[in-house]
């Protein structure tokens, strides 16, 4: 066993056993959220961010937000996005940032009129501050986080070791997950998302971090796992995460993750010899497999009810009238409010103050994309192109980072069943943005 093996099965062990410390005594979380941050700043400014460090941070950040979430262990609620702005932000004082990031720069302004507009709807009992940093922190994370990351150069192994860095806190999460619903037959009733099976925190997010998850431990498993013991790990790992991912009954998370592991075999496909390619086909065989007996032992645990969870049916049996739990209403009203202010939309947070005269409860938007149409209008649109056709092009010229349209799925795809309820969708996305080189090339240093 090398060194590296050993540290890495070490980092596995601790990451295990945080999870079982903070079930065993909650208030760790705390200790080990606030440790996160002082360690972070620690690392940075010691470092000076020579090799990218704010990076890790940043990934260690999001890997562990909905796990602190879960667990009452965040400082704020929504410190994750701040975090991660802090932190990049830190970095660009440090080693500066590109000075091809314009698009980013434009896109950040964009949202700015949705804000001035919002002073103006919003009506007085909300409370401007906090409605405002609940709907514009996560495209605020994405903008910073994509300044760094822009054309910025990486070796391809820095940046497995950056995923790995943010798959560790889910380590935790699912041992968490597994120590807080040890047995599932007496807890499901239906074939609706389960607050007991996801550490009585929001489905959605648990969902979507395992999803992230279930791709960051399917990577190492096929690029990371030279020896079978480490193989056997990752495997254990991998499929810890698709089962507890599949039990919280939120289907968005775990297909993002599925999507996202064929993506990056049809890139690492196009990227490797013909001999590498028949090896890969042994391994698409076993892993095939390997993921039908997982999904035949969910079944078997959840009584069926997660075969009728994926078909859209209800616990007898019924096909449910809406596929989306009802999002469509809120994505109608939101198109509707579009085309009541389509220019400048009609102010950040206003759709949310909106549903809650109509209906009297608080109902959030869960589709990102209708939320910005309606809130920031046409200059909310421009900013979604912004982001959605810079990672395409950037790849003409960047096409080491197999990784990319894995990226911009994951956050594509997560905005329109979680919006950036977390910090993942936006930095995730922005790692699109990096200029991969891989490790027999030495990147050339940014001036």
């Amino acid at each position: 066993m090398d060194k590296n093996e050993k540290k890495y099965i070490t980092l596995v062990l601790l990451h295990v056993a945080i999870g079982i410390l903070i079930y065993l005594f909650r208030p760790f979380s705390k200790f080990y959220g606030f440790s996160i941050l002082l360690y972070g700043l620690y690392y940075v400014i010691k470092s000076k961010n020579k090799n990218n460090e704010v990076l890790f941070v940043a990934a260690y950040i999001v890997g562990s937000e909905v796990f602190l979430r879960m667990t009452g262990g965040n400082l704020l609620y929504e410190f994750s996005k701040y975090g991660v702005m802090i932190f990049l932000a830190l970095g660009m004082y440090y080693s500066g940032f590109s000075k091809n990031a314009i698009p980013f720069w434009i896109y950040l302004i964009l949202l700015l009129p949705g804000v001035i507009v919002a002073t103006e709807t919003l009506n007085l009992e909300s409370d401007l501050r906090t409605s405002l940093a609940f709907n514009i922190s996560g495209p605020a994370c994405l903008g910073i986080a994509s300044i760094y990351t822009y054309n910025r150069k990486i070796l391809f192994s820095q940046l497995n070791n950056l995923l790995l860095t943010l798959g560790l806190p889910i380590i935790s999460t699912t041992v968490y997950l597994i120590l807080f619903t040890p047995e599932l037959k007496t807890i499901l009733v239906g074939t609706g998302s389960n607050l007991a099976t996801s550490g009585g925190f929001g489905p959605n997010q648990v969902a979507t971090v395992l999803g992230i998850g279930m791709f960051i431990f399917f990577t190492r498993l096929i690029l990371a796992s030279k020896t079978k013991l480490l193989f056997i790990i990752n495997l254990i790992i991998l499929f810890n995460i698709v089962y507890r991912g599949l039990v919280t009954f939120s289907r968005g998370g775990i297909l993002t993750g599925f999507v996202m592991m064929a993506l990056f075999l049809l890139m690492l496909y196009k990227n490797i010899s013909s001999y590498a390619r028949s090896r890969l086909y042994i391994l698409f065989v076993f892993m095939f497999f390997a993921f039908a007996l997982t999904w035949i032992y969910t079944s078997s645990q959840t009584g069926g009810l997660i075969d009728k969870r994926y078909a859209n049916q209800d616990a007898k049996g019924r096909v449910k009238e809406s596929q989306f739990t009802g999002r469509e209403e809120i994505f109608q009203s939101e198109i509707d409010a579009f085309m009541d202010s389509p220019v400048f939309g009609i102010g950040v947070a206003k759709g949310l103050e909106i549903r809650k005269e109509k209906t009297g409860e608080i109902v959030t938007s869960h589709n990102e994309i209708s939320r910005t149409l309606a809130e920031h209008g046409t200059m909310g649109i421009i900013a979604l192109l912004i982001v959605f056709i810079t990672p395409i092009f950037l790849y003409l010229d960047n096409k080491q980072n197999i990784y990319i349209f894995c990226f911009l799925i994951f956050w594509l795809m997560t905005i329109n069943h979680a919006a950036m309820r977390i910090a993942a969708s936006a930095f995730v996305y922005s790692l699109s943005l990096l200029k991969v080189y891989m490790d027999e090339e030495t990147p050339i240093h940014r001036e």
